[in-house]
């Protein structure tokens, strides 16, 4: 099963570029975040017209998640299903053909000083004792998304310039890092340990050109599902596009 998450940065703008990878790759799912579409305006006839389905929940210029799949989904949850913000606009899970995908935005958290770093590392929290609440050693899952967070020092260029960005300060990365603690296994890291390698280059000052960027686009499976992953990659394809994201593809194959 081939598994692929992708922070398109707006579905309406990249498009072309999803239909693209879609027709080149032919994934079993694949994930979008940061869809920035109300439910209505979804283009979702073009992905249809190639033989899938999609799942989304989205609102108007900010947020929003996709998952598109060869199969119908077997069941489909927006959310946390719980407390007074469910997040439906960052959290969409979906399971195919036995294996449960969760499709995450995780908040960015802005600047440390704001209350929004603070609700991310809430966020966090939330959902490591939302993942408790369901899943067992057995459960064969995915979680992947944006997770707004580069791990380790070799996640990041430039890292001791980065010590106090919301995306590797160390209350993030000890958020993100209790969240996976005994739940799941970062897959990419599973097969290269040491290779850099990024997901996100910002706009400016050639980042792209000058590989300046961050892992911040992760896929992580559960002990269950790691044990079964061949592959898993990072394509580049479509940030060369034109018109292109500032993230791009992560993908992980599974024997399942």
């Amino acid at each position: 099963m081939k598994i692929a998450t992708f922070n398109v940065n707006s579905i309406r703008k990249r498009m072309p570029i999803v239909l693209d990878w879609l027709k080149a790759n032919r994934p079993d799912v694949l994930c979008l975040q940061e869809t920035k579409v109300e439910d209505k305006d979804f283009p979702a006839q073009p992905i249809l017209d190639l033989g899938y389905h999609v799942t989304f929940r989205g609102m108007k210029a900010y947020n929003g998640v996709a998952t598109i799949s060869v199969d119908k989904p077997e069941k489909v949850v927006h959310g946390f299903c719980e407390g007074p913000d469910s997040e439906d606009f960052r959290i969409l899970q979906t399971v195919h053909r036995g294996v449960l995908v969760i499709n995450t935005y995780v908040p960015q958290g802005y600047m440390l000083n704001s209350p929004k770093f603070q609700y991310k590392l809430g966020w966090y929290r939330r959902l490591a004792a939302y993942f408790d609440s369901y899943l067992t050693p057995q459960t064969k899952a995915v979680w992947l998304g944006d997770v707004n967070v580069a791990p380790e020092p070799i996640d990041v260029a430039n890292p001791e310039k980065n010590v106090n960005d919301v995306c590797f300060h160390v209350d993030a990365r000890n958020a993100y890092k209790e969240t996976v603690k005994g739940r799941f296994v970062d897959v990419f890291r599973q097969l290269y340990p040491d290779r850099v390698q990024y997901t996100f280059w910002d706009f400016f000052r050639n980042s792209f050109e000058r590989n300046k960027g961050w892992r911040i686009d992760h896929i992580l499976a559960t002990p269950a599902l790691a044990k079964t992953c061949k592959e898993v990659d990072v394509d580049l394809t479509p940030r060369k596009a034109e018109t292109p994201s500032d993230h791009t593809v992560v993908w992980a194959d599974f024997a399942v």
